[in-house]
C-alpha cells in the first residue's frame, strides 16, 4: 500500500489542521510508504490548487504503486472531484467541521452531495459526521477519527513565575486574582463577546480573565461596506476575527476593563505555563449559524498542561472533552451555569472530584497522536 496526501494545510503554516496534517502525515512513514503533495507557502496558494489536479496525475504516472489518495479537507476535495480516477484507486478526505457547514448554497446544494463519490470520508468528530450525513453524504461512507494531541506537553512552572511573567512583560497585574483563560481567534463561534457581556460582570472580583491570541493590526473598515451576509461568509472563508470588534468596544469600558484582558498572541511555551498555574481553562462557544467547532484540540492541550477545563457542549468539542473524564461541558449560551460553574470554585474543589492526574490520564490514553494515526492506518487497510 502507497499512499499520496494532499494538504494545504501544512507547516510552515501554523494552526490545528496544520499540525494534525504533518502528525498524519510523518506518522503514517512508519506503517507503510508515503507520497505528499502539499502546499509550502514558495508559490501563490490559487496556483497551488490551479495545477494540482495536473500535479496529481504526473506523480501518480512516475509513482504507478499509489493505491490510496487522502485529502486533508473538503476543499482540497472539492478541487479533485473531477480528476481521472480509475477501479483500483482509492480515495479519501477528511472533514473538519467549516468545510462542511459553510454556508454557501451552491457548495451545499451541488458540490457536498458529490463526496459520495469518494471511498471514504473521514470526519473529526460525531458532530462533524452528523453534518455530513445531514447534507446527504452516505452514513456507510463514513468514519470517525478524532484529532490527536501532543501528549508530552509538561509545562512546569510557579505561579509567582507566571505572575512575574504576566505583570513585567505584558503589564498584566493577576497577583492575587483568580485566572481564567481563553485561547484563539476571536471568531464568534468561541463565544468570547457572549461570555464578556454576560458571565464576566457577575464573576466574583478576584477572576481575571486572559484572552490569548493574535490582535488584527487591520479592523477592515471596509467591509463594513458590504452586505452582512457576504461579510459572514467572508470572515468564515478567511478566517478573519470575526468577534474582535465587538471585544475591543466592551473592552473600553471601565466596568469590564478590569475583569477581562486581550493578550494578543503569546509563545506556545508560555502558554502553557500559564495554564498550568491558572484556576480554569474556558470554551465558551456559541452556536453560529454555517460554523461550527470541528474538534476542539486546543482543550485538550488545555487538559495536559493540568488546568480544569470548562468546555461548551457546542460541535466537536464533545468528542475532545467527556464530562466526569477530562473536564466539564456547559450548556452554550447557559450565562447562569456558567457564572454558578465558575463562581463554585471560590467554595468547591473540582480538582477533588475529578483530579488533574485522572483527566491528563484520560486524554494520554485516548488521543494521542499515534492512536489517531493508527486509526487512519487500520481503514486504509480495510480498503
Amino acid at each position: 500500500m502507497e499512499i499520496l496526501f494532499i494538504s494545504h494545510k501544512y507547516p510552515p503554516a501554523t494552526g490545528g489542521m496544520e499540525k494534525q496534517s504533518y502528525e498524519l502525515i510523518n506518522g503514517m512513514k512508519a506503517h507503510t510508504k508515503v507520497h505528499t503533495i502539499v502546499y509550502d507557502g514558495k508559490q501563490s496558494r490559487l496556483r497551488f490548487f490551479l495545477t494540482l489536479n495536473r500535479r496529481i496525475s504526473k506523480y501518480r504516472k512516475a509513482n504507478p504503486g499509489i493505491s490510496i489518495i487522502h485529502y486533508n479537507d473538503a476543499l482540497m476535495a472539492t478541487f479533485c472531484l473531477m480528476h481521472r480516477n480509475d477501479k483500483d484507486l482509492k480515495r479519501i478526505v477528511t472533514v473538519h467541521g467549516l468545510d462542511i457547514v459553510f454556508p454557501l448554497s451552491f457548495y451545499q446544494k451541488n458540490i457536498l452531495p458529490r463526496f459520495n463519490n469518494f471511498d471514504l470520508v473521514i470526519a473529526v468528530s460525531q458532530a462533524t459526521a452528523d453534518a455530513c450525513i445531514v447534507r446527504g453524504i452516505n452514513s456507510k461512507k463514513i468514519v470517525v477519527i478524532n484529532n490527536g494531541v501532543d501528549i508530552n506537553i509538561t509545562p512546569k512552572s510557579s505561579r509567582i513565575d507566571v505572575d512575574e511573567l504576566l505583570t513585567f512583560k505584558y503589564q498584566i497585574n493577576t497577583k492575587n486574582r483568580r485566572i481564567l483563560v481563553a485561547l484563539g481567534r476571536p471568531v464568534k463561534r468561541k463565544g468570547y463577546s457572549w461570555f464578556v457581556s454576560n458571565v464576566s460582570p457577575k464573576l466574583d472580583e478576584d477572576f481575571i480573565t486572559l484572552l490569548i491570541g493574535p490582535i488584527s493590526a487591520e479592523k477592515g473598515r471596509l467591509m463594513n461596506l458590504l452586505p452582512d451576509r457576504l461579510i459572514h461568509r467572508l470572515e468564515l472563508l478567511l478566517g478573519l476575527p470575526s468577534d474582535e470588534r465587538t471585544i475591543d468596544k466592551m473592552l473600553t469600558s471601565m466596568w469590564i476593563s478590569d475583569k477581562v484582558v486581550r493578550t494578543g498572541k503569546l509563545p506556545f511555551n508560555e502558554i502553557t505555563e500559564i495554564m498550568s498555574c491558572a484556576d480554569a481553562f474556558i470554551m465558551p462557544n456559541i452556536e453560529v449559524e454555517g460554523d461550527m467547532e470541528g474538534f476542539g484540540l486546543v482543550c485538550l492541550e488545555a487538559v495536559l498542561s493540568g488546568v480544569k477545563v470548562f468546555a461548551a457542549a457546542s460541535g466537536g468539542i464533545t468528542d475532545a472533552i467527556q464530562s466526569g473524564k477530562n473536564g466539564w461541558l456547559l450548556t452554550s449560551g447557559n450565562h447562569e451555569e456558567w457564572i454558578q460553574m465558575i463562581n463554585n470554585m471560590l467554595s468547591y474543589n473540582y480538582d477533588q472530584e475529578l483530579p488533574a492526574q485522572r483527566r491528563i490520564a484520560y486524554t494520554t490514553e485516548n488521543f494521542s497522536w499515534e492512536r489517531m494515526v493508527k486509526q487512519y492506518y487500520q481503514h486504509f487497510q480495510d480498503l
